[in-house]
């Protein structure tokens, strides 16, 4: 072993924590805003960020595909965005709202530039960490990042009783797993599942089939009452 971190000229010959494991990076972070929150976030974001957020908070769309936005990739008529590049490789159709499309129709075109968000000289926008960060100083937000508009997008779905896998659809996952970690935010998803399927089935059971099941049912339970 000695041998092999012998140094020639200054340097190693070999690498002496080569086969020592990394820790895995905890990409399960999960950091959403509240309804509360939201309001003031938007109410003190500047005019250009204001549309930037909006398009996150209702999309869930990566920053880097908002602010490489062109107008060609965005149909208002059809009510979507088509997403050529992103990170999983795989072009998507992003629907959009009446709040993303509100936002855009508002947002004035640059004469010479493809970009729906530009800087002067007609460039797409590169960096809005400062006027984020200052937004959230104001809204008394803390600990919160623009990838976390990603997360409350996801979030609020499934709060709202999405299912897992068109959230998944909507957030560009390739795995259910990906999406899994908001299941937990949806408590009654399991309840409402078969609420959904007693309603089908009500519409199946003709009341006389329904009668003697009833029937049976108390007689059970009155059974096993009396033995107690």
């Amino acid at each position: 072993m000695f041998e092999e971190f012998i140094y020639h000229w200054g340097k190693a010959t070999s690498n002496p924590v080569k086969g020592v494991k990394l820790l895995k990076e905890d990409n399960k972070r999960l950091r959403y805003l509240e309804k509360e929150e939201i309001v003031k976030l938007l109410a003190n974001c500047r005019q250009h960020l204001k549309p930037i957020v909006i398009l996150a908070l209702n999309t869930g769309m990566r920053r880097g595909e908002i602010l490489n936005l062109k107008w060609r990739d965005v149909d208002i008529k059809r009510d979507v965005i088509y997403l050529l590049n992103t990170k999983s490789g795989e072009k998507r159709e992003q629907p959009i709202n009446e709040q993303v499309k509100t936002a855009l129709i508002r947002t004035r075109k640059h004469p010479q530039s493809p970009y729906v968000f530009y800087k002067k000289d007609g460039s797409p926008i590169g960096d809005i960490k400062k006027s984020f960060f200052t937004a959230l100083i104001k809204s008394g937000i803390n600990n919160f990042r623009f990838h976390d508009l990603r997360h409350t997008f996801a979030s609020h779905l499934v709060m709202s009783g999405v299912d897992l896998n068109t959230v998944r659809e909507l957030m560009g996952h390739k795995s259910i797993e990906m999406t899994q970690r908001y299941a937990h935010l949806s408590p009654n998803h399991k309840k409402r599942a078969v609420d959904i399927l007693n309603k089908r089935m009500d519409t199946i059971w003709t009341p006389e089939h329904k009668e003697p099941i009833i029937e049976k049912a108390l007689a059970i339970v009155t059974n096993i009452n009396a033995k107690s």
